[in-house]
């Protein structure tokens, strides 16, 4: 399996409703150190149906500028339609929402 077709299975994993960081996400593919890859490989994502790439967000809550399916105002639209909410600063409030996994 290629770098990108973990990172896609690891993606996969995140429920509705909760985020993971860029760094999270690296960390349960195998390396921690993938932080820029998976940022690579969700911005080629195959399947935006079926990979939620709009779930991985930055370390601080804030959304990808570069969000490659309709930009940060599409992914933060899909966010809250799945019931997570924001902070004044316009960043996923991440006590509440993120992904507890480890």
């Amino acid at each position: 399996m290629s770098s990108f077709e973990i990172i896609y299975e690891t993606v996969k994993l995140i429920p509705k409703g909760k985020v993971a960081t860029y760094g999270q996400v690296a960390t349960l593919s195998g390396n921690p150190k993938w932080s820029r890859v998976v940022g690579y490989a969700l911005h080629r994502n195959p399947e935006p149906g079926v990979i939620p790439c709009h779930r991985v967000v930055m370390r601080d809550g804030s959304l990808s500028p570069a969000f490659a399916f309709g930009g940060e105002n599409r992914q933060r639209e899909l966010l809250e339609s799945e019931g997570v909410e924001f902070t004044g600063e316009g960043k996923v409030d991440m006590e509440r929402f993120r992904w507890q996994n480890l």
